[in-house]
């Protein structure tokens, strides 16, 4: 048994380590798009549904998704930041830490799951408040809020087994898991919502138990074949594995955390300025851009494992060689999207509400930030690449710049002089002013890497990348 594993092993290290560049990446990233596609599909599903009973209702589900980012920015940060420290070290050969940190991210995620319910249902009212709810949309975003609160532990618990399975090139696997979980929550939408009314109780409902279904399966998928088996015994909550996954999961922490603040405040100018159907058209198009978007970070998430493997077997052509991959196709990929979308955005707001105020403040917003959409991937795939190789605080500063070092001034300025159409335009003036924080720190990690590999050419040897 134990040799059929270390030939798995070294079968995967060899997968990772000389696969052409392109054709590695593209296989990994197949079922990575399609896991984020259909998780975004599900997500978009609960906005189209709740969609159906009133605009008050869509405007909850945009409140509640704020309290959602957070969740999934602790999740984030306990699965990527030890499932990048697990792919580095497996590159590098030292499989007792990798099966350490493993558990040991999957346990912390479950504590922390654990500590946000038990906050979150004491003080519910009030944080319903602080997230933007009104007087008409606050018995709503109760209801909404209370059950998501309750899944917390199998959300973030499941994204940490997910992106270990990604980072160690098992991405079938973390396909598996989510996407099982977004059909059975796009089925369990209508079926709750309106056969057993229980209207957006009933979507949450249904998005906790696709979640749960997902962290089961993830966790079977997490004992297969070469992918690292979760033994309580090998937890190690020491000051080593704890700065690892603060290190390598904070621009995750640092992305989906400010991207919360920015809903709130964007929820809170957008009640302002538009009411209820300004909070709604505004949860719609951010609904609708995650969809979109989704494909390039399914591809770029199909580069980290390439990246965080082939960094720390030290083959640094290949992460650089894989880094431009993903840029060319990135761009060409959301140039096409974002032409598509400015010539139909009517009909796509239109499709997920049709009250008229609603789909004219999501016209306006939507082909703003198509506009800018193809400027994102450069972005998107610089913050990947410094996170998988470990640079942390490189990567929270990219991370940070699209949904807060530069969202949140913008938010705060731009509808003071524009009124909505401020609040309109924000996201994508954010996505302009982030490619220019974005470049300077990618550019001098690839020269970096250029370097070290002409030194190791040249019969030099690493410098070394730890």
């Amino acid at each position: 048994m134990a040799d059929r594993s270390t030939q798995q092993l070294n079968e995967r290290y060899r997968t990772l380590t000389e696969t052409p560049v392109p054709k590695l990446i593209t296989r990994l990233a197949i079922p990575t798009i399609i896991s984020m596609l259909v998780t975004n599909i599900y997500n978009t599903a609960d906005t189209f549904f709740v969609g159906r009973i009133s605009t008050q209702a869509t405007a909850a589900v945009g409140l509640v998704f704020s309290v959602m980012s957070i969740i999934q920015a602790l999740g984030f940060l306990c699965g990527q930041g030890s499932g990048n420290f697990v792919s580095r070290r497996l590159g590098a050969g030292n499989k007792k830490e990798a099966d350490e940190m493993a558990v040991t991210g999957f346990a912390l995620a479950v504590v922390i799951g654990l500590m946000v319910t038990v906050l979150g249902l004491i003080f519910l009212n009030p944080l319903a408040r602080f997230v933007g709810a009104t007087d008409t949309t606050m018995e709503d975003t109760v209801s909404y809020m209370r059950i998501i609160l309750i899944g917390a532990p199998f959300m973030m618990s499941q994204l940490v087994i997910n992106n270990q399975l990604r980072f160690q090139g098992s991405a079938v696997y973390a396909m598996a898991g989510l996407v099982s979980g977004a059909i059975l929550n796009i089925g369990l939408d209508p079926l709750l919502i309106f056969v057993f009314k229980m209207g957006v109780s009933g979507a949450a409902l249904a998005t906790v138990i696709s979640q749960c279904v997902a962290f089961t399966i993830l966790f079977i998928g997490s004992r297969k074949g070469a992918n690292i088996r979760l033994k309580f015994s090998n937890i190690r909550f020491n000051r080593k594995y704890l700065l690892a996954i603060l290190n390598g999961g904070s621009p995750s922490l640092a992305r989906q955390g400010l991207a919360s603040i920015s809903a709130i405040l964007l929820n809170t100018a957008a009640g302002r300025l538009g009411g209820d159907a300004g909070i709604a058209g505004m949860a719609v198009v951010t609904r609708i851009m995650m969809l979109l978007i989704s494909s390039l970070i399914g591809f770029g998430q199909g580069y980290q494992p390439v990246c965080s493997f082939n960094y720390g077997a030290k083959k640094y052509d290949r992460v650089r060689e894989g880094f431009f991959f993903c840029f060319k196709v990135g761009t060409v990929l959301l140039t096409v999207i974002a032409i598509v979308i400015e010539i139909f955005a009517p009909q796509v707001v239109a499709f997920f509400r049709d009250d008229p105020e609603v789909v004219k403040v999501g016209i306006s917003a939507l082909r703003w930030q198509a506009a800018a959409l193809p400027l994102t991937a450069f972005t998107v795939v610089s913050n990947m690449m410094l996170q998988s190789m470990g640079k942390g605080l490189q990567a929270s500063i990219t991370a940070s710049a699209r949904n807060g070092i530069c969202f949140i001034p913008l938010i705060l300025i731009l509808p003071r002089l524009f009124g909505m159409t401020g609040v309109e335009m924000t996201q994508a003036m954010a996505d302009v002013l982030s490619l220019f924080i974005a470049l300077p720190l990618a550019l001098r990690e690839l020269r970096i890497m250029k370097e070290e590999s002409l030194r190791m050419k040249a019969g030099e040897g690493p410098a070394g990348a730890e």
